[in-house]
């Protein structure tokens, strides 16, 4: 017998779907209510804060789960694959951002006010490089420094991984195996719970939404429209030409709307909560559930794209810079947007996954072309949806790189998911929440 209760209905429904409604009536709300929905804050908090305590532990164990598979040849393989392809969509992310701005011009003609900026320092090559070894592993977890995690739990994980192929120790291999089985278990319990911190997303993006609009209203985004759209449009066309044609049609050979099939939950969720970083279990089951993409490889490539991988930051910061130099009339020649695109790119690498930071890291292009950092306290006005342009942006580069990535390493199933020809397939949402 069907049980048609109304919970079950309500679960017919993909999660997706039921998010994205969450969004947009909670926008209503908070706009039609005003300043008392503003109430409703702590239970997106409580959203954004049950998904940032899943990151690291999320990180550790899928990373020690995936590991257990790699040698250190294909380590090497599959790591500079990762990385080479995140430092290209990220160049050809800033490329397209320069190429918007120049044709849109946002920023020309108008005049704002706003308050003074946080200033930054650009970090070097060499500092980027040096900060993700850790020099206390334990601080690097307390501090939740994502790339640090990943660097040490990578190298412990394969230094378990060697042990247990050359040690001639029955007892220390059969340990080791039996700590990897436990890791595992561990991995399967952590993904029911994203199941329902996510069924609780629902609410939790309610109430963000709301809580925004109750906050910071029409005025703010309607003041710098243009330079929103910019932004909008850079992120459209590096989707279309990078991710969907360069990479899904040309790379993997598959139709464009098979991989987003794939990727919406993360998009939306990722559009929702603006971090790249708390997005990532939500990313990781859309790898895993819909892209059929072996561990070994997303367990590695998604949190390190989710640290280092910021094609919507690129975007973002390019325009932004284009727009400020429009606003107090500065031209900007040939070379300085060659240096502009060359930092945006570095800079891209150190930008938290986490909401706001793009604002910090902005002062840092901005001093690249010495350009004025008082346009920081006026970005910072459309900042929220910015934030969700772009983070939206980051995650599906995330999964196009591991898709592709997954291709050339031979860790994809074609044959399942959502790459099969069968329409309905990868539309029920999160497959753990059927």
């Amino acid at each position: 017998m069907i049980d048609d209760s109304p919970w079950n209905r309500y679960r017919s429904v993909p999660l997706v779907y039921r998010i994205a409604v969450g969004f947009v009536l909670g926008g209503i709300f908070g706009f039609i209510v005003g300043k008392p929905a503003a109430a409703l804050e702590p239970l997106g908090t409580l959203f954004l804060r049950l998904l940032k305590m899943l990151v690291v532990p999320l990180i550790v164990f899928t990373l020690l789960s995936g590991v257990k598979q790699l040698t250190p040849t294909k380590l090497g393989r599959i790591g500079g694959s990762v990385v080479g392809l995140y430092l290209a969509t990220t160049a050809i992310a800033g490329f397209l951002g320069l190429v918007v701005a120049n044709i849109l011009n946002p920023g020309t003609g108008v005049q704002f006010t706003g308050g003074k900026a946080q200033s930054a320092s650009p970090p070097s090559l060499g500092e980027v490089f040096l900060n993700i070894v850790p020099t206390n592993p334990v601080a690097a977890f307390g501090n939740g420094d994502v790339l640090s995690i990943v660097f040490f739990t990578l190298v412990f994980g394969l230094g378990l991984a060697i042990a247990r192929d050359s040690t001639e120790s029955e007892h220390v291999r059969d340990g080791i195996k039996t700590f990897f089985e436990i890791v595992d278990g561990i991995v399967e319990g952590l993904f029911t719970v994203v199941w329902g911190v996510m069924e609780y997303g629902v609410v939790g993006v309610f109430a963000l939404l709301a809580t925004s609009m109750a906050t910071h209203g029409l005025g703010a985004i309607e003041s710098l429209a243009m330079l929103v759209a910019a932004v909008a449009l850079g992120t459209l066309l590096q989707i279309s030409i990078t991710y969907l044609g360069l990479i899904t049609m040309l790379g993997l050979g598959q139709h464009p709307i098979k991989f987003l099939r794939g990727a919406k939950d993360a998009m939306v969720t990722a559009f929702s909560i603006r971090s790249s970083t708390g997005t990532l279990p939500v990313t990781m089951q859309n790898a895993e559930d819909d892209l059929k993409i072996d561990e070994s490889l997303y367990g590695f490539s998604l949190p390190l794209g989710a640290t280092i991988n910021m094609d919507g930051a690129a975007i973002r910061q390019a325009i932004t810079a284009v727009f400020a130099a429009n606003l107090f009339g500065v031209h900007l020649g040939l070379g300085d947007q060659v240096t502009l695109l060359v930092t945006v790119v570095l800079v891209s690498i150190g930008t938290a996954g986490v909401p706001g930071a793009g604002l910090i890291m902005l002062t840092v292009v901005l001093q690249s072309v010495s350009l004025p950092l008082t346009v920081v306290g006026f970005v910072a006005g459309v900042d929220p949806i910015l934030g969700r342009i772009a983070t939206m942006n980051n995650v599906t580069g995330d999964l196009a790189v591991a898709t592709l990535a997954a291709k050339w390493n031979n860790a994809i199933d074609f044959s399942t998911g959502v790459w099969t020809d069968d329409e309905t397939a990868g539309e029920t949402g999160l497959a753990i929440s059927d």
